[in-house]
């Protein structure tokens, strides 16, 4: 098991509860077209996954476990893998002549981006230097390689007021909000705005948001925006 030291202070939890409750309340909010049996599958075991892990980090993130970190990054990659078939599912319901107005098309795209920024977001979050526990129960030096490369891990030689906050002088670490800022900046520019993918899983990964992105954006709303002439 790992945990923190007694006196340390691990990441809070609820903020990425919040997110994850956000994507789960946006698959029921699709239209009930929409792989109906898969989407309940995904919001019953997301919310079945989660009690575990709020029993054992109700508040704040000071234990980790083998199996509360096989249970965290399944719940991540099952949101994640699960949007993916959403998304070709919303682009092969274009194809067909009930497609609907383009208000739904444009909400039910909306609901998929969304969801798509918030998935890769807690993916990148529970892999990055062994996840949110890992990165404040070990030294740096005993850290997993990094996945991203942040500006506060590479400005200390920058000037001073900048070098103040960075990883070497205040012991900047991660939380989830930067992830879900770059997550956010990744699939709104399609590309790496905020951090840097150092690996081979994390520059995967923010290409294929990247990918989904740019077909939400390039195909899906221009077709809904074609339906209102």
């Amino acid at each position: 098991m790992t945990a923190i030291p007694e006196g340390g202070r691990g990441e809070h939890r609820w903020p990425a509860v919040a997110a994850l409750l956000v994507a789960l309340a946006m698959y029921l909010a699709l239209p009930s077209t929409f792989l109906p049996a898969l989407r309940y599958t995904v919001v019953g075991i997301g919310l079945v996954l989660l009690i575990p892990l709020l029993v054992v980090n109700p508040v704040r993130l000071h234990r980790q476990t083998p199996w509360t970190r096989g249970l965290s990054v399944a719940q991540a990659l099952l949101l994640a893998g699960a949007n993916q078939v959403m998304l070709v599912e919303l682009i092969l319901s274009l194809t067909q002549p009930t497609a609907g107005s383009g208000s739904r098309i444009l909400l039910s795209a909306a609901q998929v981006w969304l969801t798509n920024v918030i998935a890769f977001a807690l993916v990148l979050w529970e892999l990055d230097r062994g996840g949110p526990v890992v990165r404040r129960a070990r030294d740096r030096a005993d850290l997993p390689a990094a996945d991203l490369r942040f500006a506060q891990d590479e400005d200390h030689d920058a000037i001073d007021e900048v070098a103040a906050a960075s990883s070497r002088h205040a012991g900047w670490l991660p939380r989830f909000g930067d992830y879900l800022y770059t997550s956010l900046s990744n699939s709104m520019a399609f590309s790496a705005s905020d951090s840097i993918p150092l690996s081979g899983r994390a520059k995967a990964l923010m290409g294929l948001q990247a990918f989904s992105g740019f077909v939400l954006l390039a195909l899906v709303i221009a077709r809904a925006v074609s339906l209102f002439r």
